[in-house]
């Protein structure tokens, strides 16, 4: 095994996730990068979109994050997000909700309410797509 990186995911909710990886895909505000064991050390802005953890096993373990930062020193990974939720986790149905009140603010004719509608409509959307991957084996 190439080793392992330790990762702990946090939100203004508490720990989202903690533990061994063998690898970190994140969403980076200039593109999507990856974390391996010996990493150089970093600090990153990421965006809206989808995280991912393999483990050990092979198993990758999805997560929705709306953004924040990620810091990488000595193999270990700290993610600080806006918000994050395991994939796993995302109630559809919530999300399908969210998604029906942004389509509704988008039609406002306050420009600040459509914007703030855009990323709402937005994490929504990643939520129910990230609902959709969950937890599989890698390939």
């Amino acid at each position: 095994m190439a080793g392992t990186v330790y990762i702990d995911i946090v939100s203004p909710n508490g720990s989202v996730f903690k533990g061994e990886a063998e690898r970190v895909r994140a969403p980076g505000v200039q593109g999507t990068f990856e974390i391996l064991h010996n990493h150089a050390p970093m600090i990153a802005a990421i965006e809206l979109g989808p995280i991912y953890v393999t483990l050990a096993s092979g198993e990758r373990v999805a997560f929705a994050t709306s953004g924040g930062f990620v810091e990488v020193l000595n193999n270990t990974v700290t993610v600080l997000a806006e918000t994050a939720e395991p994939a796993t986790a995302i109630d559809i149905e919530r999300a399908k909700a969210a998604e029906a009140r942004a389509l509704e603010d988008l039609k406002s004719s306050d420009e600040a309410n459509r914007a703030k509608a855009r990323q709402s409509l937005e994490r929504a959307r990643l939520r129910m797509s990230m609902r959709a991957v969950g937890t599989k084996k890698s390939t």
